[in-house]
């Protein structure tokens, strides 16, 4: 790993992720999680902020960036927030089965190396009953912007840490088991379309 992967790639990526459109769609999902949390690549902790404590017995999020994970450690959280930072990677998560009554996912299926592996994980350390609550950008519906994701998607990737700009989503969790019981859609405000198509919501195992 060199110097831009170590020194500049995780500032660049927190300072991204932490613009104001994202910042607000992050607000939408994650106060929903409630009981025991597992947060899939929490980055730098930029949902720490926006847990409900009274709700939340405990927010366990994994990385496979010792960077990253330096700095959701030192994250602004809520008082009295419960927070374990580990590392690990969404297709192998160092936890058992049915360990976890929710799971956040906020900008982290575009740059897992399996999305299909990451899922399938998280349905094995999902309760029975427990939700999946998700917020990505990924594939647009608009074809002249899809053409231009996959155009620009191979310089993204090396640039944003293998981030990929035409993954979808919805489409991606029904495919791994599970039924959404919440869809949203809309292309983020001030931000470049090829980036900004934004989904988010919540799933249950089917």
């Amino acid at each position: 790993m060199g110097f831009y992967e170590r020194r500049i790639l995780p500032k660049l990526l927190c300072m991204a992720c932490a613009s104001p459109p994202i910042l607000k769609q992050r607000a939408k999902v994650v106060p929903h999680a409630e009981g025991r949390v597992l947060e899939l690549g929490i980055g730098g902790g930029l949902n720490l902020a926006c847990y409900d404590p009274a709700k939340v017995s405990g927010v366990f999020g994994v990385d496979p960036s010792a960077e990253l994970r330096a700095i959701a450690e030192a994250a602004p959280r809520a008082e009295g927030l419960a927070v374990e930072v580990r590392e690990g990677e969404a297709e192998a998560l160092p936890f058992e089965d049915a360990s976890f009554d929710n799971i956040v996912c906020t900008f982290t299926l575009c740059s897992v190396c399996t999305p299909a592996s990451a899922l399938a994980e998280a349905r094995r350390v999902l309760k029975p009953g427990g939700r999946f609550l998700f917020c990505e950008h990924g594939l647009a519906p608009d074809p002249d912007v899809a053409k231009w994701q996959r155009r620009v998607e191979p310089v993204w990737k090396r640039l944003f840490g293998g981030c990929h700009l035409t993954r979808p989503i919805g489409g991606a969790l029904e495919a791994a088991g599970f039924r959404l019981d919440r869809h949203e859609s809309m292309y983020l405000p001030k931000t470049p379309r090829i980036a900004g198509w934004n989904e988010w919501g919540s799933a249950v195992p089917a």
